[in-house]
């Protein structure tokens, strides 16, 4: 399984799972980035069926409607969609 990362400032595991022609979670990573956070994204898309299945199972447990992009924070947090103000606060918390 390919799961990318870029380094930065380390605030605890953030995974982003993404698809690779989605606006939204480009728009994601450009934030992370902007914001200089050490994060891991992983494209479903570009998976293979296998590992598509499986990373979809662990998606749905944090957001159960399996929507892109999706945030997992410290494997507490979850943020559907782009929402900048909560994907700052999560971070700063």
């Amino acid at each position: 399984m390919v799961i990318e990362h870029v380094n930065g400032k380390k605030m605890g595991k953030v995974i982003l799972y993404a698809l690779s022609t989605c606006g939204w979670c480009a728009k994601t990573k450009d934030l992370l980035r902007q914001l200089g956070v050490d994060f891991d994204y992983i494209y479903v898309d570009l998976l293979e069926d296998g590992e598509q299945d499986e990373v979809m199972n662990e998606i749905e447990k944090w957001n159960p409607k399996g929507s892109f992009p999706t945030l997992v924070i410290r494997d507490k947090i979850s943020i559907a969609g782009f929402r900048e103000t909560e994907i700052r606060e999560a971070l700063e918390k």
